[in-house]
């Protein structure tokens, strides 16, 4: 994956507290000492993504030591996708498309939900989030709810926050966010 500008603040700011213990996603415990492949193999509301980040040949980057902060779309967000669509995405021809479509809900910093919302409230009430996959999403949030918008303005909602990871932190979307077209 190509590096991009991370988050404005300094990664320290990020940590989360170690005695915090993560919520569970997909059925399945959420390990802060396992990595975000590790864990997202065993969440059954992440199999599309899987599949996906193993089609785009990404388990490796993802498997790294990070930081990423991975907005991770469930199986119920791809499903807005057509099958026609998602399986063309899947093939071997099309590898680099659905690795920039992936790369586009990564973020090259450790970045939990109160530092995004400071980021927010710092910006006057959206943020410009780089991805490393080249696309600016903009973060908003009403309560204790953060939304995502990508650069066609569809917008996606954080529905599980915080999973911590060894490499970074996941936060469970609602929505595929899409680079421009």
């Amino acid at each position: 994956m190509a590096t991009a500008a991370a988050l404005t603040l300094p990664v320290a700011a990020f940590a989360q507290d170690a005695t915090t213990e993560n919520p569970m996603v997909g059925g399945a415990p959420m390990m802060a000492d396992m990595n975000i492949v590790e864990n997202a193999v065993n969440s059954a509301d992440h199999t599309t993504l899987v599949a996906a980040v193993q089609a785009a040949g990404l388990v490796e980057t993802l498997s790294g030591e990070g930081p990423f902060t991975v907005f991770a779309p469930t199986n119920d967000a791809f499903d807005m996708i057509s099958d026609e669509t998602l399986e063309q995405l899947m093939l071997p021809e099309n590898k680099e498309q659905l690795a920039q479509i992936l790369a586009c809900h990564v973020v090259a910093a450790d970045a939990d939900a109160m530092a995004i919302k400071g980021m927010i409230d710092a910006d006057g009430g959206t943020h410009p989030v780089p991805t490393v996959g080249g696309c600016t999403l903009q973060a908003t949030y009403d309560g204790d709810d953060i939304m995502l918008t990508d650069e066609n303005g569809r917008t996606a909602n954080v529905t599980i926050a915080n999973v911590q990871q060894s490499n970074g932190v996941i936060h469970v979307i609602d929505r595929v966010l899409l680079p421009q077209q």
